[in-house]
């Protein structure tokens, strides 16, 4: 058994354990394996354990990836994978993401929006299923959309509604759900009620525009996965812990 392989095991084991503590099945858990700055021989290995979700940060070094993952696939045979964008994503960068990423985590601006949905017209590509990312927690160094306030302020919480709404208008852009960062502690635990401020908004939107989809919130990395597991993530990204230190 190679490394990664003995290393998905443990993880699976633990993502089942948080799922249980929570009275939910492990198989409303999808782990996105997050394969930023390692190389495609680490990708393939990953692939060759099981798994099938593979997240970037970076829209560029994951097109060369998936290119060569696609490579091998032709030359071996299997399923094709799912490539997620789980880092932030520029408004320049969007020709990089198109036809790569079938699923952007990082959503945070009806600009962004827009210009996905433009430049996916221009080209004739598939709707791309998008994740609107919130920084409930309001640090600083993090990206999405400002919410920190917005259970008790009322116009942060319109104005975010507001732009999901028009996000939903658009042909080439398919909303999906939320997700989050959280800060990092010492101890995961502390990573909790952010979690948990994620989730209750989830509710609150699902309550507002029920017509649109809100199934998924990714939330949750190595070090607080299970706690996020436990307070309801469906996607969890994933890399130290599978792969061992980035280069």
């Amino acid at each position: 058994m190679s490394n990664i392989a003995a290393n998905l095991e443990a993880i699976n084991r633990r993502i089942r354990a948080a799922a249980a503590r929570a009275g939910r099945s492990a198989s409303e858990v999808t782990l996105v394996a997050v394969t930023k700055t390692h190389p495609l021989e680490t990708v393939i290995e990953a692939y060759q354990a099981g798994l099938r979700h593979f997240g970037e940060n970076r829209a560029a070094e994951g097109k060369a990836k998936a290119a060569g993952l696609a490579e091998w696939l032709q030359q071996t045979g299997g399923e094709p994978p799912v490539w997620h964008l789980i880092g932030h994503l520029q408004s320049r960068q969007v020709d990089e993401a198109l036809g790569i990423y079938p699923f952007i985590h990082s959503l945070d601006s009806l600009k962004l929006a827009q210009r996905l949905d433009r430049l996916a017209a221009r080209d004739n590509c598939p709707p791309v299923e998008v994740l609107l990312q919130c920084n409930v927690s309001g640090e600083a160094s993090k990206s999405g959309f400002e919410l920190a306030r917005w259970s008790s302020d009322k116009r942060q919480w319109q104005t975010f509604l507001d732009t999901a709404v028009q996000i939903s208008r658009l042909d080439k852009v398919i909303i999906r759900g939320l997700m989050t960062m959280a800060p990092w502690f010492d101890n995961p635990a502390e990573a909790r009620p952010t979690f948990q401020s994620l989730a209750v908004l989830r509710a609150r939107l699902q309550a507002e525009l029920p017509h649109l989809d809100w199934t998924h919130l990714s939330m949750g990395m190595s070090d607080d996965f299970e706690i996020a597991i436990e307070e309801g993530a469906t996607l969890i990204r994933v890399g130290r812990i599978l792969f061992g230190e980035r280069n």
